[in-house]
């Protein structure tokens, strides 16, 4: 676990951005597609329609415009960005990265650039390595996004999964100040051991694309659910546990919980451990579907600009992911 960093200064978030595609997939069109019914995702899920991007809208086009619409909250400009770090585990491509596309395209052209893969975690790890890069003293102001094109990666046969999954990118602008509040503690983690239990098996050098992997749609995501609901719950709702300590907070000191937005399922269950009630929770997995690395930013975002969540309050982030890894981020916005 990385310990919370002791220093005189602090990284504070200082905007939020998102991205959606405009086309949105409910559930009932999804019953014209495999063997389901708006029912049956409702009440397993809690999941009412997702978006899916447009063949236009690769990852690295939606993270770009969640980044504009960050640093615009922010009131910074492209150039004076010194770092991006973008979590995805649907790039545009093996290489370049899509934080150098990303780099491209709001003018950033003195940021390092790069991608970090820790499936739905990616977004909170990524803001932990942004924050010790910043507190090194050598980087001042850094761009950090979630963004995924799940759609491409979708079994849209297994409805198992395909009810799950949407499109769609967060941001948000960190910086690095001589204020003593920000980012207060963080908590993260990884099991290697369950990888299997959620993951894409071919288009690594394990298993290159190949007529054989693609027949045996080996390019889709597998994942066996009631293993991942167990440990998703016990994972985030401990590292929930351990920021908050960190930090010398309680779960009392919380106004807000933006969690990883997965299933209804697990949300109310992790409500139910932390003690967390459901009113302090930012939920929009009703109308976004799971987006993995984006869906915290997302839901930050969203709460930030309808006025939920305000200067001053104490936020806490918890996530879990494929790897398996998890995390979670206490905050004082």
């Amino acid at each position: 676990m990385m310990e919370a960093h002791n220093t005189e200064t602090a990284v504070t978030i200082v905007g939020t951005g998102a991205y959606l595609p405009e086309r949105i997939l409910t559930n009932a069109e999804l019953e014209t597609m495999v063997d389901t019914s708006d029912e049956w995702i409702v009440t397993r899920t809690g999941i009412r329609e997702r978006r899916i991007a447009g063949d236009d809208e690769p990852t690295s086009v939606m993270a770009a415009g969640a980044a504009k619409q960050a640093l615009a909250s922010a009131g910074i400009a492209g150039e004076d960005v010194d770092l991006i770090v973008v979590g995805t585990v649907t790039p545009d491509m093996p290489f370049p990265s899509t934080a150098c596309l990303v780099q491209t395209a709001i003018g950033a052209t003195k940021a390092l650039c790069f991608d970090l893969e820790a499936a739905c975690s990616g977004f909170l790890y990524s803001m932990e390595v942004a924050r010790g890069m910043l507190l090194s003293g050598h980087y001042e102001t850094a761009l950090v996004i979630g963004a995924e094109k799940m759609s491409s990666v979708t079994d849209w046969e297994d409805r198992g999964t395909c009810i799950l999954f949407g499109d769609g990118a967060g941001a948000v602008v960190l910086k690095r100040t001589d204020q003593t509040r920000g980012i207060l503690a963080t908590s993260v983690g990884a099991d290697g051991s369950l990888s299997e239990l959620l993951m894409i098996p071919a288009g690594g050098c394990r298993i290159p694309a190949s007529h054989d992997s693609v027949d045996q749609r080996q390019h889709f995501m597998k994942m066996a659910g009631n293993n991942v609901f167990k440990h998703a719950v016990r994972c985030m709702t401990e590292a929930g546990r351990e920021a908050l300590e960190k930090a010398g907070l309680t779960v009392e000191d919380v106004d807000w919980l933006v969690p990883h937005q997965a299933n209804m399922r697990i949300i109310k269950a992790i409500s139910g451990r932390s003690g967390i009630p459901m009113d302090k929770i930012v939920v929009n997995l009703d109308r976004l579907g799971n987006t993995t690395a984006a869906t915290i930013p997302m839901a930050l975002d969203e709460a930030v600009r309808d006025g939920r969540i305000k200067p001053g309050d104490i936020v806490l982030m918890i996530v879990f992911g494929g790897g398996f890894t998890w995390g979670a981020t206490v905050l004082e916005m």
